[in-house]
């Protein structure tokens, strides 16, 4: 369990630090205040994310080894 914690925080940071740099920047360019809307994005989503990917892990799991099964 305590794995499975650490790895939900840790796959949550790195998923939404990157995506919310990618959306932002689609959203509103590269401009001054880029790293605050940034930041903004990204302390609104890791939260969400660490919820979901701790809670929603498992079934993915379960999913992707019987789709890689049939394959």
């Amino acid at each position: 369990m305590k794995h499975r914690f650490i790895f939900a925080i840790l796959m949550s940071f790195v998923l939404t630090f990157f995506m919310s740099a990618w959306v932002t920047y689609i959203n509103v360019g590269f401009i001054n205040s880029f790293i605050n809307y940034w930041m903004s994005a990204w302390l609104l989503a890791w939260p969400a994310a660490g919820v979901i990917s701790f809670v929603c892990a498992p079934q993915l799991h379960n999913l992707a080894q019987k789709i890689s099964d049939k394959f």
